[in-house]
């Protein structure tokens, strides 16, 4: 089975494994951390927002089964993409929206669904989530993983922290 991989950010990254986990085609959802400069970090030093990470999930994937442009409209109905500091409850530079590309390819379908998205009118404020080429992942801690598998009543308080209403009110 051939394998692709995706790189999101947006908010904490508890609340953006199991909309893709979920998906036929998905053969991993990795929480952690890219985008910054120092290696291997901690929660604690990311949270410190000394390290220039973000919290991301990276999604292995089958193309055959799931393309990369319908993770991409996944992506967008997890987040807000008009709050470039964060998202929802999660405030910072570490919580901020963001595509991590790993192709040229990548690019060229996320960059056209950002275009779409924009010309919608969906949404009143400029789309601001940024679109990069894949940094360096470092996997999180373990209690990290599967969040919402193993803490499904904190699972829920994050998720209606802001994000469900957002979603409701705007992908209905």
């Amino acid at each position: 089975m051939a394998s692709e991989t995706a790189i999101f950010a947006g908010g904490c990254f508890w609340c953006m494994v199991e909309p893709f986990d979920t998906q036929p085609g998905i053969q991993a959802v990795v929480s952690g951390y890219t985008g910054g400069h120092v290696p291997d970090p901690t929660y604690e030093q990311v949270a410190s927002h000394q390290t220039g990470h973000t919290e991301a999930v990276k999604i292995t994937f089958d193309p055959a089964v799931i393309s990369y442009a319908k993770l991409v409209e996944i992506y967008w109905r997890q987040t807000d993409p008009t709050d470039a500091m964060g998202q929802f409850q999660d405030r910072g530079d570490s919580y901020r929206p963001v595509i991590f590309v790993n192709s040229p390819a990548q690019r060229a379908t996320a960059e056209a669904s950002k275009a779409a998205l924009s010309a919608s009118g969906r949404f009143k404020a400029p789309i601001v989530t940024t679109i990069e080429a894949a940094k360096p992942f470092y996997p999180a801690e373990a209690a990290h993983q599967d969040f919402y598998k193993k803490v499904p009543w904190r699972y829920a308080i994050e998720e209606n922290g802001g994000r469900a209403q957002f979603k409701a009110t705007h992908w209905a």
